[in-house]
């Protein structure tokens, strides 16, 4: 099972499981989770090869639906919110293994696969001289010279371990498996529930041209963006972000779609 940090709401609610991005945790979640637990359980996950959860030598798209398919049942129903890579792992668990899945929130990222890879961020955090860091401060700093913008230096660091000075990735994995991630695996299957997909408007993740295959899987999904928000949305724009995802989750069922 995968490790969870539960933001306990009023009972009676659906509960909200948060499956984070790529390099991420559950923690990055931490703000979002406290606001949206004043009406609902929130449990935010990490995923497999992130955090402290389970290291393990596959990282496909398969594997995590199948993760937070476990979690979601555990709950009995749950609402699932994924952003990138835990937003494909989200649309993969609703399309294979939907069952106790009520409504779905897809932060950034399409079921297409994209033509970047993620490995030149894997070869910055393995380039820092890890026994010479005394503060967090310095990771940020040195990733910057290694070319990693401000914005994504500081994600990463919130997930480096300074007292074991060790990152709380399984980078080997993650780099072996970066076809994958990058990819959308070949599945059977459509979702009907409701659905939102939520986009950064500064973002180019989710374009004009991936309405028609988000669609043809999600046929009740419905898509807006936040304008002046890049692909970290809940970051950019966090007050818009939970306005948008709590009036999603709270409206009646026949007015989600």
């Amino acid at each position: 099972m995968l490790n969870m940090i539960r933001h306990d709401g009023p009972a009676g609610t659906t509960p909200l499981v948060i499956a984070h991005g790529l390099f991420g945790s559950a923690k990055n979640f931490a703000g979002v989770a406290r606001k949206l637990s004043e009406t609902r359980t929130v449990v935010c996950v990490d995923m497999r090869n992130h955090g402290d959860s389970p290291w393990t030598d596959t990282h496909s798209y398969p594997d995590l639906a199948g993760d937070l398919a476990e979690v979601v049942q555990s709950l009995g129903t749950a609402d699932l919110m994924g952003h990138s890579m835990g937003g494909k792992s989200s649309m993969v668990m609703a399309l294979t293994r939907p069952e106790g899945l009520r409504r779905l929130v897809i932060a950034d990222i399409a079921p297409v696969a994209y033509d970047h890879s993620q490995t030149d961020k894997i070869d910055a955090m393995e380039a820092v001289d890890l026994s010479a860091v005394t503060r967090r401060s310095d990771v940020t700093a040195r990733l910057q010279e290694l070319g990693v913008s401000a914005g994504y230096a500081g994600f990463f660091t919130q997930s480096f371990d300074l007292a074991e000075k060790r990152w709380r990735f399984n980078l080997r994995t993650l780099r072996a498996e970066m076809d994958k991630l990058v990819g959308f695996p070949q599945v059977e299957g459509r979702f009907d529930g409701p659905a939102l997909f939520l986009s950064g408007g500064d973002s180019d993740y989710v374009l004009p041209e991936h309405r028609d295959r988000i669609k043809t899987l999600f046929p009740n999904a419905y898509m807006a963006k936040l304008p002046r928000a890049g692909h970290l949305l809940h970051g950019d724009r966090p007050e818009a972000f939970l306005t948008a995802v709590q009036t999603f989750l709270d409206a009646p069922d026949r007015q989600a779609s």
